[in-house]
């Protein structure tokens, strides 16, 4: 079974691909409460999941509720940023600007992310123009500190929570 890492050397381990599922499982969960179907989590680097993260933008009426941005806020006001350098944050879909940037700020060096963006406008099409082409690993690249992200990582499994939304 291969899966796309595309940060140099980096593999995706069986613990990436076990919560980039659970990732997927919270996507939905936010789909069905009404929001876009996007999620995150938090892990420790002993493979311990310490938060969720749902996208609210819809329900919260606030455009930054990226399910990202969400758990990384829970995330700052809980734990330390030497112990957010420790963690992984797994993403349903690929990071956008705003999220990647949140990232790099909140301290986390590691990203591995399901769905990417160039797959998600695919699904999208034209039912939105709040579309950004500027990849994860662009935004991250930019800073002094190195942040390893690995993705897409089972993309088709990813574009089930989009089935029929964007439609």
């Amino acid at each position: 079974m291969s899966h796309a890492a595309s940060d140099g050397e980096a593999t995706v381990s069986e613990a990436d691909l076990k919560f980039i599922r659970l990732s997927y499982e919270v996507a939905q969960v936010s789909r069905e409460n009404g929001n876009h179907p996007f999620g995150a989590l938090l892990v420790s680097d002993q493979g311990e999941l310490l938060l969720r993260g749902e996208n609210s933008v819809i329900t919260e009426r606030d455009c930054t509720g990226h399910a990202e941005l969400n758990l990384l806020r829970e995330a700052s006001r809980k734990y330390s940023r030497e112990l957010l350098a420790t963690c992984t944050i797994y993403a349903s879909t690929e990071p956008c600007p705003m999220c990647s940037a949140a990232i790099f700020w909140a301290n986390v060096k590691r990203v591995v992310f399901g769905l990417g963006t160039e797959s998600l406008n695919q699904i999208v099409g034209d039912q939105t123009e709040e579309v950004m082409h500027i990849p994860a690993r662009e935004v991250l690249s930019r800073g002094r500190k190195h942040i390893e992200v690995l993705g897409p990582v089972l993309e088709e499994e990813g574009r089930k929570p989009h089935n029929g939304f964007w439609r």
